[in-house]
């Protein structure tokens, strides 16, 4: 019999996380003031602990993973590598499709591998409560069970048409004990203009960040902090542990060489989490092809420009240096809600910028063509947005038999979609359409960050 998983013992888990900004060919540019000039860490003291921004800011390549944080990870890590087998056998391909099962976490998908760290370093800090934003469900399940864990009040902003689509997501959420709110709000300065002007609005992550930071930053007892799952350096180092433990995995299995790296991407951490200590070798000389998935209606990597930009719609965070549609976008309402933010991880955005990725955007019916394909022959049901990366590894697969080549492409299989099957319910009768951002549309997001700072002229001013 074909061997289909394997498994790391508990003992075998990373003990450090990977900092990819130690190794990119440039160093990652920095947040910014409106002024232009780079913020220093205390200024984002109101917002995070400061044991998180020392994280933000290293430069370091290996961070040391605290005992007891790999302690609370053992609940559901190492996660499986698998095989597919039978999807290779459907596609007749000769590439080895090996995937990690990122499903097997409480919450069901890739987020605690930061929200357990988050919370307990918020909780080493002092702090009594966190608040964030959440898109499909996936980030606000994962901090309402890490808050859980570590003993800390919950607050999660939820953008509304993932409210209204996803309601077992809020019911996770206040099960571990967390408040879960429909974003905009009238319980914010930020959501009330919001539904001022916009009252049907579905919401969108720029708007939920802007709510989730202002109800931290404006708690009087300062006890407060505000938690983000995807987009910022430490939150993307937390997830390496990821592709860690796929090289483990991948070793014992006799795989010297990976030849393509998948992973969906929408703020950028389940994709960074597995692509980035691979994304090492690549830029150590390995022939690796690294992509990036994204949808066609939120193209922030493979249209939007690389510009410096606010990571929430009120623009009370500083300006990053990332791919960007612009603060303002709002997104159409797609199921793959993880996939609907504005941006792109800074860390990310530069791996771009210097040709080491190769970003691709897909339309929503292919992906969940590919999503039904992989729940008939591997059996899993797959998150909307995992669906895109299934998309691409089809897509390879299909390249390698043409080819005729051997190939071992490797994904991130970055979470179930048990709580998603109205998704599929409106794939199966019909209901849904594919919605490749229209030009005009993206233009006119784009024109609120026409007199942002330029990157190059922020490189320029720094050399």
């Amino acid at each position: 019999m074909d061997q289909t998983k394997v498994f790391l013992s508990e003992k075998d888990m990373p003990r450090q996380w990977y900092n990819l900004a130690a190794d990119l060919p440039h160093p990652p540019l920095p947040p910014i003031g409106p002024d232009g000039k780079p913020i220093s860490p205390d200024m984002l003291a109101p917002v995070f602990p400061m044991n998180l921004i020392e994280q933000e800011v290293c430069t370091d390549r290996w961070v040391d993973i605290p005992e007891e944080i790999l302690g609370l990870l053992s609940l559901w890590r190492p996660s499986p590598l698998y095989r597919a087998h039978r999807l290779e056998k459907a596609l007749g391909t000769p590439a080895r499709i090996y995937y990690k099962n990122e499903g097997v976490s409480p919450p069901g998908s890739h987020k605690p591998n930061t929200a357990v760290p988050q919370a307990w370093y918020n909780k080493q800090f002092g702090m009594e409560r966190l608040t964030t934003e959440t898109g499909a469900g996936q980030w606000g399940s994962a901090l309402a069970f890490a808050c859980a864990l570590v003993g800390l009040e919950c607050k999660v902003f939820m953008v509304r048409i993932s409210f209204d689509q996803k309601p077992f997501r809020r019911l996770m959420m206040e099960t571990w004990g967390a408040t879960c709110i429909p974003s905009p709000s009238p319980e914010t300065n930020a959501g009330r203009a919001i539904l001022e002007k916009m009252p049907d609005t579905p919401g969108s992550l720029g708007i939920a960040i802007s709510e989730a930071i202002e109800a931290a930053v404006t708690d009087p007892t300062g006890m407060t902090r505000y938690s983000l799952g995807s987009v910022l350096n430490h939150v993307l180092m937390h997830q390496t542990i990821i592709g860690l433990e796929a090289k483990k995995q991948l070793e014992l299995l006799g795989e010297n060489a990976v030849d393509v790296v998948i992973g969906c991407a929408g703020g950028g951490s389940n994709f960074s989490g597995l692509a980035f200590p691979f994304l090492a070798d690549k830029i150590a000389g390995a022939d690796i092809t690294i992509i990036p998935v994204e949808p066609t209606s939120c193209p922030t990597m493979t249209r939007a420009p690389y510009a410096y930009d606010h990571g929430d719609t009120a623009g009370m965070t500083p300006l990053l240096p990332m791919h960007t549609l612009g603060h303002t976008f709002v997104p159409p309402p797609i199921h793959a809600g993880g996939l609907r933010y504005h941006g792109m991880a800074p860390l990310l955005s530069l791996a771009i910028t210097e040709g080491l990725l190769e970003p691709r955007a897909y339309e929503q019916l292919t992906c969940y063509e590919a999503a039904v394909s992989w729940a008939r022959t591997e059996g899993f049901i797959s998150a909307p947005e995992t669906a895109h990366a299934i998309a691409a590894v089809v897509e390879e697969a299909n390249k390698a038999t043409e080819e005729g080549k051997e190939k071992v492409i490797l994904f991130n299989w970055s979470g179930h979609g048990l709580m998603d099957l109205t998704g599929y319910d409106a794939f199966f009768h019909g209901k849904l359409v594919d919605y490749p951002l229209p030009e005009e549309e993206m233009l006119k997001s784009l024109a609120a960050i026409k007199d942002f700072p330029k990157p190059e002229d922020v490189a320029k001013s720094l050399s």
